[in-house]
């Protein structure tokens, strides 16, 4: 860390009140009320403490999951300012945590780059917690206060001394649960976090403790984005050691890391002063564009190309990126900050990505020339794939409305109103159509266990009859091509059975739909139907879901009781299968999200990809979790 001088006081502090909202409409501030909104909290305050590492004012940054439920967050940053404010003639701190949209953030003298731009972090904390503890280090002084759901239970006092030096800021909070469905924090959810933040900001070092486990991890990249994209790539056959590049115009520091591997999926991932941008923007844009211009420009200078030029696609397959920016002044789309909307962004990505790439191509020839290749062979399987979807769609423009065969429709026409329910094998796509409302619900049956997307080649995919009559049904398209005004089914739900073999089905459209269609899942549109487990019949009939649950049943129910074990959806009559897992008025029905995108794509290479070691030792590792099933 650099010395720097201490301008940052309570006048650099400005307020844009109201904190009852959150508490009215805790949702809209932190995504949701279950676990990911819990979560959410630890990160609002967690980015407070990057801010300060980000202008050079902090390198250590420790997170304690707490025994009595609370989480701490602590950083020996400059600590936030305690003088009275200007205008609420309060100390600054207690203004920060108890007005809505107040922080240095609005000003721009004290944080030059910032993720928590919106300046509600640490006040919807404190809101949405029924205590929080701020202790701040400054000026050889330490202060305490302490909030109950946003309000001070004391005035700021200072409870001791310290080396002028040592500055900082803690802050611990028990999470309201009446707020919250569960208050109970995962270790391994903020260790993805707070590695991935560690990788974006190279030395700082970062702690995690569980002091109920014991648990302890500490996050520290010198090699920052670089390591990254290594560490993405790590369950991949890597075709060349990564590309990097950092150069700064106007502003906005640009800073990206290459890395092809053997395999077909691409991997961009865009973060904005260490903010996730999972649904992408203007930088991701400018990158891709110069990427596809520079490995052409290559290609044609070296006399590479046969057919024209390659398209995005063919030089994005197998491709993973870590492209990471600093924005003095970012335009995020919503406060969940997931996409980025800097129109000059893009063309200065584009010329930095340009320039950079290109440089890099000409010094190092062996590997500008495995890239090429690589999009050279994509290009071929592109053009197998679409003589292969265009064989299969004129093979289903014989049937009605160019629609797959096996599709039961609805009779509904509007897409907010209808649903797809994709079912394994005949005999439970039977008992489906039957259940079903026909009105609005729609089956469609899938022969066994579709093709592995994760191992197969794009020609392979695109010829394969289940996946193309899947692609045909829902109507959005695919990759490039996707576009969820065509989305013909606002729920599409995944219903298989609860065995072993219904979870492989399960894991393997959702890897196609990870791999395919991120949209639809990052818009909400897709579902896994909770189908029981079991059947226990005492006067009258309970649907069991677990075997916890049906411990739980027999001992309420005494052990005089009927119990049928459901093998598949298929054994189901018709209104059995209503009444469980098809009535919107009693279904369980679970949403798919993506938390985090970097463990989203290494769970899917370790579990469906080529290299079977890292599976091996997955299930090893979590084999004492899983319940036998007999």
């Amino acid at each position: 860390m650099t010395e720097k001088k201490q301008t940052y006081g309570a006048s650099k502090i400005k307020v844009l009140e109201g904190l009852e909202a959150v508490r009215l409409r805790p949702a809209m501030f932190i995504g949701s009320t279950g676990k990911s909104g819990l979560h959410h909290l630890v990160y609002e305050v967690v980015d407070n403490a990057v801010d300060e590492a980000l202008a050079g004012y902090c390198n250590l940054i420790e997170v304690s999951i707490n025994k009595d439920g609370s989480v701490t967050v602590k950083d020996n940053g400059r600590g936030i300012p305690v003088d009275p404010h200007p205008v609420y003639k309060i100390p600054a701190v207690e203004v920060v945590v108890t007005k809505l949209h107040a922080g240095g953030k609005f000003d721009k003298g004290s944080y030059a780059i910032s993720g928590g731009l919106h300046g509600v972090g640490i006040s919807v904390v404190s809101a949405l917690s029924k205590l929080m503890k701020v202790i701040v280090k400054r000026d050889g002084k330490i202060y305490q206060q302490e909030y109950k759901i946003g309000k001070p239970l004391y005035k700021l006092k200072v409870v001791g001394s310290t080396d002028k030096k040592d500055t900082g800021t803690e802050v611990t909070f028990y999470p309201d649960d009446n707020i919250f469905s569960n208050v109970k924090f995962d270790f391994s959810l903020l260790e993805t976090r707070l590695r991935e933040i560690a990788f974006l900001n190279k030395n700082v070092k970062i702690k995690l403790a569980d002091e109920e486990s014991n648990k302890r991890e500490v996050f520290l990249y010198e090699g920052g984005i670089i390591e990254f994209v290594k560490w993405v790539n790590k369950t991949k056959d890597a075709l060349h050691k990564p590309i990097y590049y950092t150069k700064q115009e106007n502003g906005v520091i640009v800073e990206c890391a290459v890395q092809y591997s053997a395999g077909y999926q691409e991997n961009i991932l865009g973060f904005v002063n260490t903010i996730n941008t999972v649904e992408g923007g203007t930088h991701i844009i400018g990158f891709k564009t110069a990427l596809t211009r520079a490995i052409n420009d290559y290609a044609n200078k070296n006399k590479l190309l046969k057919n024209g030029n390659l398209t995005g696609d063919d030089v994005r397959e197998g491709l993973t990126a870590i492209l990471s920016l600093k924005v003095p002044e970012p335009q995020f789309e919503g406060q969940t900050k997931t996409k980025l909307g800097n129109s000059e962004v893009k063309g200065i990505v584009d010329r930095i990505t340009m320039i950079s790439l290109s440089e890099f191509f000409e010094e190092n020839p062996t590997i500008a020339r495995r890239i090429v290749n690589k999009a050279l062979e994509a290009e071929k399987a592109r053009s197998a794939a679409k003589k292969a979807k265009d064989l299969v769609r004129r093979k289903n423009a014989f049937s009605i409305g160019g629609l797959p065969g096996k599709l039961a429709d609805c009779s509904r026409k509007k897409s907010e109103e209808t649903e797809l329910y994709l079912v394994e094998g005949d005999s439970a796509g039977g008992s489906a159509k039957q259940a079903r409302n026909k009105e609005f619900q729609a089956i469609l049956p899938l022969k066994g266990k579709i093709l592995n997307v994760e191992k197969a080649s794009p020609a392979k995919v695109f010829s394969n009859e289940e996946i193309v009559n899947l692609i045909t049904a829902i109507g959005t398209g695919v990759g490039d091509q996707f576009s969820l005004d065509k989305l013909r089914y606002s729920k599409i739900i995944i219903m298989t059975d609860a065995d072993v073999d219904g979870a492989h089905i399960r894991t393997l459209l959702l890897t196609f739909f990870y791999r395919f269609m991120e949209p639809l899942i990052n818009n909400g549109n897709l579902y896994i139907a909770v189908s029981p487990l079991y059947k226990v019949r005492k006067r009258k009939d309970h649907y069991v879901y677990s075997d916890k649950e049906l411990k739980k049943v027999i001992e309420k129910l005494g052990s005089n009781v009927n119990v049928q074990r459901f093998k598949g959806l298929g054994e189901m009559n018709a209104d059995q299968l209503w009444d469980t897992t098809m009535n919107p008025g009693t279904r369980l029905l679970n949403k798919v999200l993506i938390e985090d995108a970097v463990k989203a794509d290494e769970t899917f290479s370790k579990l469906m990809g080529t290299d079977v070691e890292p599976r091996k030792k997955f299930i090893a590792e979590k084999a004492h979790e899983a319940e036998v099933d007999v």
